[in-house]
């Protein structure tokens, strides 16, 4: 009895020690998370609860990639399962009995063969990161830590069942496979070896349960615990939506984000709820062609640069114990820039904000906001960023368009493409009956190569009947631009220009040949003031061709693939239109290549890119080519004039543009209704 005593009092201090430990941890991580600036968060409960359900039990993110997806689901499935079974042996250890469960034998079996798949999934674990040695995978002694914890883990329990059936007498047991054949193997012990052997496993078992317990929140596992909260806590605005900066806050000493701390509490509970699984890297045009950016480590070195500045502000140590876990790096924290000594400037500049990175991570990390945040800095306080971007922007602000054209010669597109006015283009104070404003944008109106797109789909408008105009002159940049390359002031000033000239002329319907204007006015806008319907061209020519307006009756014998952009799709969810219209049309033969829809690779246009040079690595949009052409298609079609111009110029590089031509939905639409049969 008094034995008894003493191990149970044991068992209590070394458990609430444990216990202690791991919530000092946490507590002192939180404490971080509070340097950063609060964050008001849209309640929608359904919404939040809805997506927590799919993304954490359902693990839906995690199965994209169907192998480790599985391997996933087997573990975290498992260890809810065995968590009874964690409880049943500790009882067993504590008071001589397990648990008082009905149909005990099938609580037993389930409980091994869950015990034999969490080993078979760590086992392929195991050889995907050492055998396999997949590129996105880290290698070393941190992530085989977690690989030996459940290892050992999972064998102390069926070895402390393997004594407990000695020690009780039990016959080997279909039920209990595993366990029984341990108990075979100390088949020869005493009744007092058999006890022994039990209670020494018993307790490795539980020296390893909580000393996995304690390791969790200090290391990429902190995700078990972070994880379920960001995804419940997730922003429910539009996807990819920038959030506003406070340019008349006179108390702001800065802007964007030149310091860990002038990240929100939301992003910075991103940073501990990185698995480290390297996904996102495995996806980012940027990494893959050969820059600097990956999105993995741009979070895991944020996160590690809370983590000390966070202490050294607190005084709370991250770490337990401290001399196993903490680097000496030389330099005080409260010293190290953010930018420049944390995050380099090629890093943030090598980003084409195409959200793949997003969309892969199962965790709902948000990796474009933090690189815009930053940007922000750059730009707003600092006055820094590429030549060529700055240029580019300087060139919007004098004349509209990035170009730096004359702003009056926005409306010239009219005449050139139609100069005997068989179109009847008019502006909106001209036809001011219209239904739908269409907006040219910057690519749409100055560009030669996208006023063919804008002919094509002046001239299927007409031919559909529908009554719509253009700003002309008054037609300013979207503002997309200068807002992803962090000139939140630019932005602001054109988005009000546009909302004032929308307002004023009465504009209730929207469309664009421009993913990016439609991502911006569609989401972005309506927080300054716009109420309007946006509409990107593939989505009004779907209904069209549906409703028997557009008559797509002549042949068009190609082969072709279709190029999802980053901004039609990813962030707007418009996959089917513009694959419903080429399917419409006689002799189309469309190919799907591996990176499509929403694992479409970008073109590498996208953040501000398509008005800097590239100079490390492979360029972006030759290596997007070289995807498009391994399906070997006649022409490669897209729905945006950034799109196009990266794609003709890459068949141009890889020397097959004679073969291999590059359209826009809308001309190979256009080539079916009127009768051109060939697009040679």
């Amino acid at each position: 009895m008094t034995g008894s005593l003493i191990q149970f009092l044991f068992f209590l201090a070394v458990t609430g020690c444990a216990v202690y430990l791991f919530g000092r941890v946490i507590y002192h991580r939180y404490l971080y998370i509070r340097l950063g600036k609060s964050v008001n968060l849209k309640k929608e409960a359904k919404a939040r609860l809805k997506a927590f359900a799919i993304q954490v039990f359902g693990q839906t993110k995690l199965l994209k990639d169907k192998k480790s997806g599985i391997m996933h689901v087997v573990i975290f499935y498992g260890f809810i399962i065995l968590q009874l079974g964690a409880l049943d042996l500790i009882l067993k250890g504590l008071i001589g009995h397990g648990l008082p469960i009905p149909g005990y034998d099938y609580f037993t079996l389930m409980q091994e063969v869950t015990v034999a798949l969490i080993l078979l999934a760590m086992g392929y674990a195991t050889y995907r990161r050492y055998v396999e040695k997949l590129k996105r995978l880290k290698r070393g002694w941190k992530p085989s830590i977690v690989i030996f914890f459940i290892f050992f883990l999972m064998l102390s329990v069926v070895v402390s069942e393997g004594f407990e059936r000695v020690r009780e007498g039990l016959q080997a047991s279909g039920f209990a496979p595993i366990s029984s054949l341990f108990a075979t193997a100390f088949q020869g012990l005493t009744h007092t070896g058999a006890t022994v052997g039990f209670y020494v496993s018993w307790w490795m078992h539980l020296f390893i349960l909580l000393s996995f317990l304690i390791y969790v929140p200090q290391s990429k596992h902190f995700h078990i615990i972070t994880a379920p909260l960001n995804i419940l806590l997730r922003r429910t605005e539009p996807t990819g939506k920038l959030a506003s900066l406070d340019l008349e806050d006179e108390e702001a000493e800065s802007f964007g984000v030149g310091k860990i701390e002038d990240f929100t509490q939301k992003q910075m509970l991103d940073f501990y709820s990185c698995v480290e699984c390297g996904r996102c890297t495995n996806v980012c045009p940027a990494n893959t062609t050969g820059k600097l950016l990956s999105p993995m480590h741009l979070i895991t070195k944020l996160r590690d640069h809370l983590t000390e500045k966070g202490a050294a502000i607190t005084s709370k140590s991250p770490w337990v114990p401290a001399f196993a876990f903490a680097a000496q790096s030389g330099q005080n924290p409260l010293e190290v820039e953010l930018i420049g000594g944390v995050i380099t400037e090629d890093e943030l500049w090598a980003c084409t904000t195409c959200r793949n990175c997003e969309d892969q991570c199962p965790v709902g990390n948000e990796h474009v906001d933090k690189i815009i945040d930053l940007r922000r800095h750059l730009v707003l306080t600092q006055g820094s960023m590429p030549h060529d971007g700055q240029r580019a922007l300087q060139n919007i602000e004098r004349q509209g368009n990035p170009w730096g054209i004359s702003r009056n010669d926005r409306v010239k597109w009219v005449k050139e493409v139609d100069p005997e006015d068989e179109l009847m283009v008019r502006t909106v104070k001209e036809n001011p009956q219209f239904e739908y404003l269409f907006f040219l944008g910057s690519m749409g109106a100055y560009d030669n190569r996208s006023r063919k797109i804008t002919y094509a789909f002046v001239k299927m408008m007409k031919e559909a009947g529908v009554s719509f105009a253009i700003l002309g002159n008054e037609e300013k940049n979207s503002g997309d631009t200068p807002r992803r390359m962090g000139n939140e002031f630019l932005f602001k000033q054109l988005c009000a220009d546009n909302i004032a000239t929308f307002q004023k002329y009465k504009v209730k319907k929207i469309v664009t040949t421009c993913p990016h204007t439609y991502h911006t006015f569609k989401n972005e806008y309506p927080e300054f003031g716009l109420e309007a319907e946006i509409f990107h061209h593939t989505e009004l020519l779907d209904v069209w061709v549906k409703e028997g307006r557009l008559k797509p009756q002549h042949e068009v014998r190609e082969r072709i693939t279709y190029h999802d952009s980053c901004y039609l799709g990813r962030y707007n969810e418009v996959y089917e239109e513009p694959r419903n219209v080429l399917k419409a049309i006689p002799g189309v033969e469309l190919v799907e290549q591996p990176r499509s829809r929403e694992n479409s690779m970008c073109c590498g246009a996208g953040g501000g890119m398509m008005w800097m040079e590239e100079t490390a690595g492979t360029r972006v949009n030759v290596a997007r080519t070289e995807q498009l052409l391994s399906v070997n298609p006649t022409v490669i079609s897209s729905a945006c004039p950034y799109c196009l111009t990266m794609v003709e110029d890459g068949t141009k590089l890889k020397e097959a543009w004679e073969q291999v031509k590059a359209r826009d939905i809308a001309e190979i639409l256009a080539l079916s209704v009127f009768g051109t049969t060939n697009l040679k």
